[in-house]
């Protein structure tokens, strides 16, 4: 697999791991009016989001909270790409059913003859002209709660509340950049200094949410937010994949109380857990990462079923959805194919 398909730079002999983010930054705004915009527009989009990828993941579940079913369609590449791209293996004859294409690379190339950058999900992709419009995931889900409004579902939560965007984006950054990314640090250290280093930074911003979750319900105000999604993503992985799989082992989830109760209560909150699939997730850092994992197996465990267990968090107070409420369930086509 090449460096530009996983992403990033990974492995580095003697170096610290370093993501390559030089993503397509181009947006989809209400009116598309400005210089690198698309607009706003029912149906004339695909998102394509990897059940596997924790970025992805993100998108799926702001989608499915925000209620932007009709407005944007779904495509899921299934977890195991192969050298050239994310591919549609799930999907009948091994093509997206509405772009045609077996491969989101296709996508990137329609565009961009001769992309040269990470072919990465989730990616945004114009139908008409099976062009890709966007991969900048962290703005991907921002615009869905700030430009696509007149297309949310009633009771729709606000997820980026415009009165707390200063706390939610300086927590964000430092989520993204010692969480986030702190795991793929510590598993793709190229030198046992660089990991050491990536395991420190880690734990220290582990400890410190934790210390934050033991008093309050969710990250930011008393209702769930952009915040929580993006940790959620990682949290939920992190047993499965990132404590062996990219050496984060000082502690596993479930030995953090309130982190282990928050991500619980966020699982089984409509919208969370309903897009998670394990199975995934797990054949696709086991079976994809050879470099870390020559022989491909992929572990049986964890138990998964602590996901279900009652968590105690609305003792804290709080109230998920605000003054909105909870999404309808999935819908028909679109249940992870894998669950509890």
């Amino acid at each position: 697999m090449s460096e530009h398909d996983r992403g990033g730079v990974y492995s580095v002999p003697g170096k610290a791991f370093t993501r390559d983010e030089r993503y397509i930054t181009d947006r989809i705004t209400a009116d598309g009016s400005g210089e690198g915009e698309w607009p706003v527009a029912a149906g004339r989009y695909r998102l394509v989001a990897a059940r596997a990828c924790p970025w992805a993941n993100r998108t799926i579940i702001v989608r499915r909270l925000l209620g932007l079913e009709d407005a944007i369609s779904l495509g899921t590449p299934g977890p195991v790409h192969d050298a050239d791209s994310w591919t549609f293996d799930l999907d009948p004859g091994g093509a997206d059913p509405v772009l045609g294409i077996p491969r989101i690379k296709d996508a990137y190339l329609a565009r961009f003859g001769d992309y040269q950058r990470g072919i990465t999900v989730p990616a945004i992709v114009d139908i008409a002209s099976g062009e890709v419009v966007t991969n900048d995931f962290a703005q991907i889900t921002l615009d869905f709660s700030t430009q696509w409004g007149a297309h949310h579902r009633e009771g729709a939560p606000d997820l980026y509340p415009e009165h707390l965007r200063g706390e939610l984006d300086e927590l964000m950054r430092y989520i993204y950049t010692e969480v986030n990314n702190g795991v793929y640090r510590c598993g793709f250290a190229g030198s046992q200094q660089a990991y050491d280093e990536a395991f420190a930074r880690l734990f220290s911003a582990l400890d410190r949410l934790e210390d934050r979750l033991t008093g309050q319900r969710y990250l930011v105000g008393d209702t769930i937010t952009e915040a929580d999604v993006r940790l959620f993503t990682t949290l939920v992985r992190f047993d499965p994949v990132y404590h062996g799989h990219f050496k984060c082992n000082r502690a596993k989830l479930i030995e953090f109380a309130a982190l282990w109760g928050y991500a619980r209560d966020l699982f089984q909150t409509p919208g969370f857990g309903d897009t998670v699939d394990f199975a995934q997730i797990k054949a696709h850092y086991y079976e994809v990462h050879r470099d870390l994992n020559p022989s491909g197996i992929v572990p049986a465990g964890p138990e998964l079923l602590g996901w279900l267990t009652e968590h105690g968090r609305e003792a804290l107070g709080g109230r998920p959805f605000g003054d909105g409420t909870a999404p309808p369930p999935v819908r028909a086509g679109e249940v992870a194919p894998t669950s509890i």
